[in-house]
């Protein structure tokens, strides 16, 4: 997403899927979940996350701008640039980066650089620490809907007809990644769908006033999108956008 993804500031992306009633829909080279290319688009689902494919290896240059660190990880003979919320890390140590949300051509307005290519993570993991597991299993534990509100697995049922109308939606934060395109980008689930066909999550993009971590249920109430292409390979079949936090519990 050229705007936004993990919005238009350091960072960028968030999760797809295909096409009716199938969630986000991804370019034919991304990845989420598995080892897809480096186009893909700019959600992996939440729960796909940790599933898919890491790079281990030394940190060769590293700056902080924003909110993310960006660090750069030898890979073989060549290197690869990640991001993450802030952490303190130094050249030369050992890091694993997932491969999660990848992006083409990514301009940072905080550093005022270009990246063909930067992977935007929810951790970047030194040597000796996991990956959280946070993020990569389907949320099952039911969240129930408070008056009025959309369960997922129903906006995913009912989204030709949802489409450009207001939903609420309460759920769970899986997944969260800010100044990405100037906008927040939150996974949600709240206990129905399918990880099968990834009908347990959804996107939403917030402005970027929202506030939200990983673990807090929320209430966020927005505009049904389908079909949204963001550019750079980053589409989706259903995402909601221009969110905004209604309730936090």
């Amino acid at each position: 997403m050229r705007q936004p993804c993990f919005l238009v500031i350091s960072a960028v992306a968030l999760a797809a899927a295909a096409c009716s009633n199938q969630p986000p829909a991804q370019s034919a080279a991304a990845p989420a979940g598995g080892a897809r290319a480096a186009t893909a688009a700019p959600a992996v689902p939440a729960h796909a996350a940790s599933a898919g494919p890491t790079l281990s290896g030394p940190v060769l240059e590293t700056m902080d701008a924003a909110s993310y660190t960006y660090v750069r990880v030898k890979s073989g003979e060549s290197a690869i640039w990640a991001a993450a919320p802030q952490f303190a890390i130094k050249v030369g140590d050992r890091v694993t980066v997932p491969l999660e949300m990848p992006m083409n051509n990514f301009h940072s307005q905080a550093l005022n650089r270009d990246f063909p290519l930067i992977y935007f993570v929810t951790k970047i993991a030194r040597e000796g620490e996991t990956l959280p597991a946070s993020g990569s299993a389907p949320d099952t534990a039911p969240v129930p809907p408070p008056a009025g509100a959309t369960t997922i697995a129903q906006l995913w049922a009912n989204r030709k007809a949802l489409e450009g109308k207001a939903v609420t939606v309460h759920g769970r934060v899986v997944k969260f990644n800010g100044g990405i395109l100037g906008k927040k980008w939150i996974h949600l689930q709240d206990g129905t769908g399918k990880a099968e066909d990834r009908t347990n999550d959804i996107t939403v993009m917030a402005a970027e006033d929202v506030t939200v971590k990983v673990g807090d249920t929320v209430t966020l109430a927005g505009t049904v999108v389908l079909d949204k292409d963001l550019g750079s390979g980053y589409a989706y079949a259903t995402i909601i956008d221009n969110a905004r936090l209604v309730a936090r519990q």
